[in-house]
Parts: C-alpha cells; sequence; structure tokens
C-alpha cells in the first residue's frame, strides 16, 4: 500500500511539475507582462526598472524555478486588470465554486446510482424506459441550453402565471416555485468561507445551478451502473447466490451493487474534477460568482496571471481527486492487492 502511494504521488507531482510548465508559458508566448501592467505614458526607465523588480530579464531557468517556487507558497502574483494578488481573489471565489461543485455530485450520485439500479433490475419497465429517456436528453443537451430553459421555466413562466382556481374552492400560486435566475443569494460568512448553504435565499439559488452542472454527470453514473447492474446480474456467483436461497434483496444490493460500485467509484471521482473544473459555463449562464466566472473574464481581459493561477489550482484538484480515487480503488477492489504493479493509472 505505501509503495502504490508513493508511486502515485510520483506521478501527480510530474503532472504538476507538466501544469507549472504550460502556465508559466504562457506568461512567456501570450503578450508582455509589463504592457499588461503599465499605461503607454510609461516612460523606457521605468519599464526596464519594472522587468527587472519582476525579474523578467533572468535566465528562463530560472524564472522557471521562481515560478514554482512561488505558486507552491501560493503566491500567483498580481491580477493586470483588478491590481490584486490573484491568490486572494482566488481565496475569495473558491467557496462558491466548491459548494456548487459539490452540491452537484452529490445530486448526481443520490439521484444516480438508485435511478441506474433500478433500470438495472427492471429494464422492461415503463418507469425505468422513462429514466432512459431523460438520461437521454440529459447527455444530448448541453448545458448552456439546460441552463437556459430552468430559468425560462422556473424564473420567467411562473412569474407570469396568475394563481389558478381549483373548482373555485382555492387557489394554487405556482409563483412560490419561482427560482432566482442569478447570482448566489444571501450568504454567510464562517471565518474566510463564506457560504449559502445557511440561508433561504442562498439555497434556492443554488437549486437550478446544481441541477444544470449535474445532468451530465447524474446520466452517465445512471447508465454506468444500469450497465454493470445488468453485467453483474449476469455472473455465475449470482446464480449461486440465488440456489443458495438468498432473497432478491441480499443478492441485489448485497452482492451485485456492492461489485458494480468499483467503477462507480473511478468515473465519480473522475467527475468531481471535471464538475470543478468546467463549471465555467454553469457559472456563466447563472453568473455565479465563482471561480470559472473569474477564469473567463481574465480570458477576455488576457489577464495571463489569474489564467495561470486557475490552470494550476484545477490541476491540483485533478490531482487529488484522482489520487483518493486510485487509493480507494485500492481498497474496494481486493484484486489489486495481489499485484500491485500490474494496476494501471486511472490520472
Amino acid at each position: 500500500m505505501v509503495a502504490f502511494i508513493i508511486r502515485r504521488l510520483l506521478q501527480s507531482l510530474f503532472v504538476m511539475f507538466f501544469v507549472a510548465l504550460v502556465s508559466f508559458a504562457m506568461f512567456q508566448f501570450i503578450g508582455d507582462p509589463v504592457n499588461q501592467m503599465v499605461g503607454v505614458e510609461t516612460s523606457l526607465a521605468e519599464r526596464a526598472a519594472l522587468r527587472e523588480r519582476l525579474g523578467l530579464n533572468d535566465p528562463m531557468v530560472l524564472q522557471f524555478w521562481h515560478y514554482i517556487v512561488n505558486a507552491v507558497s501560493g503566491d500567483f502574483g498580481i491580477s493586470y486588470q483588478h491590481k490584486r494578488p490573484v491568490a486572494q481573489m482566488l481565496l475569495e471565489r473558491l467557496p462558491a465554486t466548491l459548494e456548487l461543485s459539490l452540491v452537484s455530485a452529490l445530486l448526481s450520485l443520490v439521484v444516480g446510482i438508485p435511478m441506474g439500479v433500478y433500470t438495472g433490475l427492471n429494464r422492461d419497465g415503463f418507469l425505468a424506459k422513462v429514466f432512459l429517456t431523460i438520461s437521454l436528453i440529459g447527455i444530448s443537451l448541453p448545458t448552456f441550453l439546460i441552463g437556459i430553459l430552468l430559468i425560462f421555466v422556473f424564473s420567467v413562466t411562473l412569474a407570469n402565471i396568475p394563481p389558478i382556481s381549483v373548482l373555485g374552492l382555492f387557489a394554487i400560486d405556482l409563483s412560490v416555485l419561482q427560482l432566482p435566475s442569478f447570482g448566489r443569494g444571501t450568504t454567510v460568512d464562517l471565518g474566510w468561507w463564506r457560504t449559502g448553504l445557511l440561508t433561504s435565499d442562498g439555497l434556492k439559488a443554488l437549486i437550478m445551478p446544481s441541477i444544470t452542472l449535474g445532468l451530465f454527470q447524474l446520466t452517465l453514473i445512471m447508465r454506468l451502473v444500469r450497465s454493470e447492474m445488468l453485467e453483474v446480474l449476469r455472473a455465475d456467483y449470482i446464480k449461486f447466490a440465488r440456489a443458495r436461497g438468498l432473497s432478491n434483496r441480499a443478492v441485489h444490493f448485497g452482492h451485485a451493487l456492492k461489485n458494480t460500485l468499483v467503477p462507480v467509484i473511478t468515473i465519480t471521482g473522475l467527475q468531481i474534477g471535471s464538475i470543478i473544473a468546467f463549471a465555467i459555463i454553469t457559472e456563466t449562464v447563472f453568473q455565479w460568482p465563482g471561480m470559472g466566472q473569474m477564469f473567463l473574464q481574465a480570458v477576455q481581459n488576457v489577464d495571463i496571471p489569474i489564467m495561470a493561477a486557475y490552470l494550476m489550482l484545477i490541476a491540483f484538484f485533478f490531482v487529488v481527486i484522482n489520487l483518493i480515487v486510485d487509493m480507494l480503488y485500492y481498497v474496494v477492489d481486493p484484486r489489486l492487492r495481489v499485484d500491485t504493479g500490474k494496476v494501471s493509472g486511472h490520472g
């Protein structure tokens, strides 16, 4: 187990080194940092002094070393546009992105796994076919279109529907189901962490973005669990379990589902990293004040320090998540403990 972890750590360090190299190259080949930081009225002497202070006259290898050392210590430089430390800006936006991503991942697991189990056990049922149809829609529609449709239904349409009278006895006001179309709602400060999970406005504002971001992962997990369940139910040990007189509940959940979770753990772990990385579209549609929206604004303004820091941070999340997934995979699947030298990487 120790050798397995050490090998994965070395692989992770190599990945981070490569990402750091790509991030550093952005500074070298996408414009001159000095031109981005000063105005047209700045003299040549002032520009030269700034280049010397930033270490831009040092050899390339020395600049790269300083970049790595600063990144490890959490110093990603100063934003060209905002004139603020990039690390501080990322720290302010990090809670919003992580909360949206984790809620989306949790929604995908809590809904996707039961749907996959049900469609696997009742593949010819009407409800199973409905779930498969929904999953096909979730995979086919692009994320931004799902978000726009949700906004149209729950923010625009419901706000304009008059109360519906029921037999003249009482009226149903569907406007109470209206959800905010942008922003994060009311937030609460918990030290440096600003959360919206503790307020009703914050929870309501989180519903549509989390569904939009998690729908693709939900359908992917559902289809994966379904296919694994169908395959496992045909295995010999399931037939032996039935021959021993075990109940369907024990066979389905004690034997079949347990063995389907091995690939689900891998896919889910990788998808969590993808959710964090690709939250950009969802944050843009709903004006969610997270790192993705800040990154998109940085691209529009060629703010290289923010772009490079975002790339490094996302790579770090992927590396950490993949390492945790590999360790869980190692624990769940006993075959990997027989000969760890045959384990193939997932990251």
